[in-house]
């Protein structure tokens, strides 16, 4: 049997350095035609094949997608699953307690009996990944760049999956799209639902560094949490149950305790999110100066309003970890994007990549007539939706960030089918409401939101017109004389959705909650959203047409370079060398960080 060596970035406290790889988020089955020689000449001992099987057991049965936006590893033969410490955090922050709280002070279950049930966590695995591109154009190739093309293509996808998946009640599938749409991918996976908690270390450790060391190098996190998946007498899929048993997986990974030196062969799989890397000068420019400009302006601002309150009492610091972290973890990756942008000249590189490929399809009337509009194409869909982009962004960051309307949000559609007589779809609307806030006030501080509200309703105003803001602020105007704070006092104080005692009381009379002043406020949001959202919908296809040729173009005026398609929530391979990085002049950091370095950095005020 072959031995296989892992090394899991960021599972150990003496984490391992950036690879210095042959870069790329490869599909595994192409990894044989396009990858298997590098391997190879790095130094790797196992095949594409021992990476990637659908006949027999392969590296990918042991990786699996952990709770639907992170990676996770099966480390035994009975279904012991380790991630990281940041994908396990809003978990363990949900099964914590001021009296238990596994988030601060950690957590270890000494027995299976002590493993704690995670209502609501998944854990995916991978049963294929097949090529249906073919069928898929040419199913849909009559209607392409129409509004007929989403409907055909979703008919198509759903005729594959029904032939792929068949009765079989324990797997799912799903058609993908690679390469801007010039690709199509079927992906089939088997999805549990009972995983349990299984240990831990605090914080201190497992996020050890918080937002200064997050995406920063060097790192010295104990970025890990266990869990274990569980299965029914038949190792499938099953609801919670105390009668049922580990999982037994197909293959597990071992961990190797050698550590490691530099040059050697290392990879990485797992389930990378969103990434953009085709994107073209225009862009850029509208991903660092809108979308992550308005993320690190209005997040910044939420932000400081939270760890205030966060520092001030231990409940809120529970109540709110996991918001603040997953709004911080954006954040961080927005000002390290805007950064690295401006450091590799990013925005000028590609404006002279789009010179030469406009070059090259200019010179022959083939490929003119394919792709000789696609960049004007891209420039004159981002510069339409500059506007209608940036209002969209400040709604979501600024007031979509305020818990309360969020929620009043749920009950729009139980005021308006009310309003109009529709008994029995107001009943369904507010059954949907309820549902929503079942699990809402346990992590909810309406002192923390009010201060929230009054920040970003302030900053809403700033960064937007007059006459692009919602009506409400002109009851803010003419009722409260532009006082924000007073208008946010008055809506909280006679709102019955900041106070869970409250809301339950209203339930015995729903019309107090349909004409909630909460909701009165949504009601005034949803037209502006949508003046913005019929722009973008006017404007996105474009882009998305524009995007589809020039990537087609890009790939063959590329023809014979591998080209790895943009991340898109499926399981991706990359892999090259360990070794020591050098981020700038005269600075280098090596391949392994030390305890050494975790005492250097101590600061017992933060």
């Amino acid at each position: 049997m072959k031995k296989i060596t892992l090394i899991l970035i960021g599972a150990i406290l003496f984490s391992i350095a950036p690879l210095r790889a042959d870069e790329g988020m490869w599909i595994l089955p192409l990894i044989e035609k396009l990858n298997n020689k590098k391997l190879a000449e790095l130094g790797f001992k196992i095949s594409a094949k021992d990476i990637y099987d659908i006949n027999k057991s392969s590296l990918k049965d042991a990786i699996v997608h952990f709770g639907g936006g992170c990676t996770g590893e099966i480390i035994s033969g009975e279904g012991l699953l380790l991630t990281n410490h940041h994908c396990g955090y809003g978990v363990i922050q949900r099964l914590s307690t001021v009296e238990n709280d596994y988030l601060q002070n950690g957590f270890w279950a000494m027995n299976r009996e002590q493993e704690l049930p995670s209502p609501g966590l998944t854990v995916t695995f991978l049963e294929s990944f097949t090529d249906v591109t073919n069928e898929v154009v040419k199913a849909t190739a009559a209607v392409e760049n129409t509004p007929e093309f989403a409907k055909a293509l979703q008919a198509v996808s759903d005729d594959i999956i029904k032939r792929a998946v068949g009765d079989n009640k324990y797997l799912r599938g799903r058609v993908s799209s690679f390469y801007g749409g010039n690709a199509y991918y079927l992906v089939v996976t088997k999805t549990y639902t009972d995983i349990r908690f299984v240990g831990a270390p605090p914080s201190s450790i497992g996020k050890y560094g918080a937002d200064t060391d997050n995406w920063m190098w060097p790192r010295h996190t104990g970025d890990f949490s266990m869990f274990r998946v569980y299965a029914d007498k038949d190792n499938n899929p099953a609801p919670y149950s105390p009668d049922n048993k580990p999982y037994i997986p197909k293959k597990h990974l071992t961990i190797s305790l050698k550590g490691v030196k530099q040059g050697d062969p290392a990879m990485i799989i797992g389930y990378p999110g969103r990434t953009n890397r085709f994107m073209t000068s225009s862009e850029v420019k509208e991903t660092s100066d809108i979308t992550n400009a308005i993320v690190i302006y209005v997040r910044g601002i939420r932000q400081e309003v939270l760890m205030a309150d966060m520092e001030a009492d231990p409940k809120i610091r529970l109540q709110y970890s996991s918001k603040y972290a997953g709004s911080s973890n954006y954040w961080k990756k927005a000002i390290g994007m805007n950064e690295t942008f401006k450091k590799l000249k990013v925005q000028e590189r590609r404006a002279d990549e789009e010179v030469k490929f406009q070059e090259w399809v200019n010179a022959n009337p083939a490929r003119k007539a394919k792709y000789g509009t696609a960049l004007e194409e891209i420039r004159g869909a981002v510069s339409n939706r500059a506007e209608a982009l940036y209002l969209s962004a400040y709604l979501r960051e600024a007031l979509g960030s305020i818990e309360m309307l969020s929620v009043a949000a749920s009950f729009t559609d139980y005021a308006e089918n009310l309003a109009k007589g529709n008994t029995e779809e107001a009943g369904k609307a507010l059954e949907f409401g309820k549902r929503r806030l079942s699990a809402f006030y346990k992590d909810y501080s309406a002192p923390t939101d009010r201060k929230v509200a009054k920040a970003l309703i302030k900053v809403f105003r700033d960064k937007i017109k007059g006459e692009e803001r919602p009506a409400f602020y002109n009851v803010i105007d003419e009722k409260f004389g532009g006082n924000i704070d007073a208008f946010v006092d008055n809506l909280y104080d006679n709102s019955v959705f900041p106070c869970e005692e409250k809301f339950k009381k209203a339930l015995e009379t729903p019309e107090v909650i349909a004409n909630d002043p909460a909701i009165a406020i949504v009601k005034t949001i949803a037209p502006v959203q949508m003046k913005a959202m019929q722009t973008l919908s006017k404007e996105n296809p474009v882009l998305a047409k524009g995007q589809k040729a020039y990537i087609a173009g890009q790939l063959e005026m590329k023809q014979g370079q591998a080209m790895y398609p943009d991340a898109n929530s499926t399981m991706r391979m990359t892999y090259g060398q360990v070794l020591n990085y050098s981020p700038k002049d005269a600075v280098i950091y090596e391949h392994i960080t030390t305890l050494k370095g975790v005492m250097e950095k101590e600061d017992p005020n933060n």
